[in-house]
């Protein structure tokens, strides 16, 4: 994550704005560094809504809603599992392929 990131999520947590948008915040550092980043954006912003623009699957799974966008259209917003259960689903779709059976083994369960 660079330096212009890490002041800007500095200066958001100092500010603690109500609302917090993330555009691919995350995309240039690795997963082991996203997930501790996620952890704290979770942590210090629990009371605030978070809009979070990613591609990694991961990044989201942990939000009360996602939003699917194709073609430029709203087709799907729901809970991540009730998405996941979906027939058809968009995002059910992107996760069977993010968690292939060429990338490490996904045990993410509703608890």
């Amino acid at each position: 994550m660079g330096q212009r990131q890490l002041f800007c999520l500095g200066r958001a947590l100092l500010k603690r704005s109500r609302i917090l948008v993330l555009d691919e915040a995350t995309a240039s550092i690795d997963n082991a560094t996203d997930s501790i980043l996620q952890k704290t954006i979770r942590t210090e912003f629990a009371d605030c809504t978070v809009i979070t623009v990613a591609h990694r699957i991961p990044t989201v799974m942990d939000c009360n809603m996602v939003l699917g966008i194709s073609d430029g259209k709203l087709v799907e917003y729901d809970e991540p599992l009730k998405l996941l259960n979906k027939e058809g689903s968009l995002f059910g779709q992107l996760v069977k392929e993010y968690w292939s059976p060429t990338t490490s083994s996904w045990n993410y369960t509703d608890d």
